[in-house]
Order: C-alpha cells, then sequence, then structure tokens
C-alpha cells in the first residue's frame, strides 16, 4: 500500500525500526511475521491510548461501549456470558461493567423465571439513546483515523484482516507450539 503522499506504508515507522534492529542481529531469520504482527499489535495499542474521542466525552470506556453496543445491535436481552462472548471479554470484566452501567441507569438485569441464578440484562431507554447518539460520531471518529488511508487500500486492509482474523478466531489453541 502507498500513503498519499507516495510512501511506501511502513517507511520510518517504529516497527520498521524494529525490525532493522532484528535483522542486524539475526540476518539469518524472516522478519517478515514481525512487520505484520508488530504492526497490528502497535495500532491496536495506539487506538486504545487514544481513549476514543466520542466515547470519552460520554463517559464511556470503549469496553463499555462494547457491551451497550452488543445489547444495542442484537436487539434482546442477553446473559452476562452471552455479553462475555459478544464482547472477548472475562466473565468478572463483563460483571464489573454492568454494575457500573446498571448504577448509570444504562442497562437493566432480569432474573430469569425458571433459574433465578440466571440474569438478562437489557438496555434501558437512555442506554438506548445513548448508543444512538454516540454511533453516527463514533463512526465519524474512526472514519478520520482512516483518513490517509484511500478508499481501495481500506477496502484491502479490511479483507485482509478478515482473513487473519477467520484464521484466529476459535484456532489460538492449534496455533501454538
Amino acid at each position: 500500500m502507498t500513503t498519499p503522499e507516495g510512501r511506501t506504508s511502513g517507511d520510518g515507522d517504529t516497527v520498521a525500526a524494529v525490525v532493522r534492529q532484528w535483522r542486524a542481529v539475526h540476518p539469518d531469520l524472516d522478519t517478515g511475521p514481525m512487520e505484520i504482527i508488530g504492526r497490528v499489535n502497535r495500532c491496536a495499542a495506539l487506538l486504545q491510548q487514544a481513549e476514543d474521542a466520542p466515547l470519552r466525552r460520554a463517559g464511556l470506556s470503549r469496553a463499555e461501549f462494547d457491551l451497550l453496543g452488543a445489547l444495542r445491535r442484537t436487539g434482546h436481552e442477553l446473559t452476562p456470558g452471552d455479553l462475555a462472548r459478544e464482547t472477548f471479554s472475562s466473565g468478572a470484566a463483563v460483571t464489573k461493567r454492568l454494575k457500573q452501567l446498571t448504577e448509570r441507569g444504562l442497562v437493566e438485569r432480569r432474573a430469569d423465571t425458571r433459574d433465578r441464578r440466571v440474569a438478562h440484562v437489557g438496555l434501558t431507554g437512555v442506554g438506548r439513546d445513548l448508543v444512538d447518539g454516540i454511533l453516527p460520531d463514533q463512526l465519524a471518529y474512526e472514519s478520520a483515523v482512516l483518513s490517509e488511508i484511500g478508499a481501495d487500500d481500506r477496502e484491502e486492509l479490511a479483507a485482509l484482516l478478515a482473513a487473519l482474523l477467520g484464521r484466529l478466531e476459535g484456532r489460538l489453541d492449534a496455533l501454538r507450539f
């Protein structure tokens, strides 16, 4: 991929410097995978540090928004276990976030009529309105983050990341050495 300035992606980024250093120490090793995995990890870390501006303005963390978003996009109540699977979070993390979101009046819990140990979580009207109000701004923010990448390159990047994610989801155990 080429940037609008005509540079090849990866020229001069942090990972390129790391790869050059490793190549100097171990010229016999293929550092190609590091160029991809390192950049994916670095992008994820930088995006997390950026603390999505629209979410921050609403007083939400990305993890809290992900829970609210899961409830909104599925359109029905979910159990805490369902939410953990939907958001790739631990059960303990979901429990903690749900407690905070309940205290803020954004979600409500309902005990299952057949099994009182099971809780069903749904958005309140305030929670639904908050998600619906934030989503357009959040998408605009994410578009701005990607604005330096051309439309064709964004499509290619999305397809490549989808292929990688498809390979990794549910198969990490098979990929361990």
